[in-house]
């Protein structure tokens, strides 16, 4: 379930997707049920997934364990959805944090923040705004 807050119009609404199958989409709107149909199939999609590192472990003997928030080199931030994009938040060179908001992109008509799940430093960023993008594509690689 995925939930989206909007102001349309000044007035602000509560929107919980429930469930999308093909061109059906059953949501709320405020504690509202309603059932919307869409154009065009709508095919179940993946989060932005960035790589994240693994915690490093120490040898036994000293008891520590290390755990590294830094992203490891190459890691990719990735579209969740197809759709354009309406801003790119990074540069190359620039610091990222975890978290952070990298790109701004428009799907279904929604404005969707992609994050970093990783603290970095931005080596490329593959996207400009106004391109077209499918899922699954790179827009920033984090080193």
């Amino acid at each position: 379930m995925k939930n989206y807050k909007l102001k349309i119009n000044g007035n602000d609404y509560n929107v919980d997707i429930n469930e999308v199958e093909g061109q059906e989409i059953k949501l709320e709107v405020n504690g509202t049920a309603y059932t919307v149909t869409v154009d065009q199939e709508i095919k179940q999609t993946k989060k932005a997934v960035v790589n994240t590192p693994r915690p490093q472990v120490a040898p036994a003997s000293s008891g520590s364990v290390q755990k590294s928030n830094a992203a490891p080199a190459g890691s990719k931030v990735t579209t969740p959805l197809p759709g354009t994009i309406l801003d790119v938040f990074v540069n190359v060179g620039d610091a990222v944090k975890e978290g952070q908001t990298v790109v701004l992109l428009e799907a279904m008509k929604m404005e969707n923040n992609i994050e970093a799940d990783c603290a970095g430093t931005v080596k490329e960023v593959k996207v400009r705004k106004g391109d077209s993008v499918l899922e699954g594509d790179v827009l920033v690689v984090i080193g």
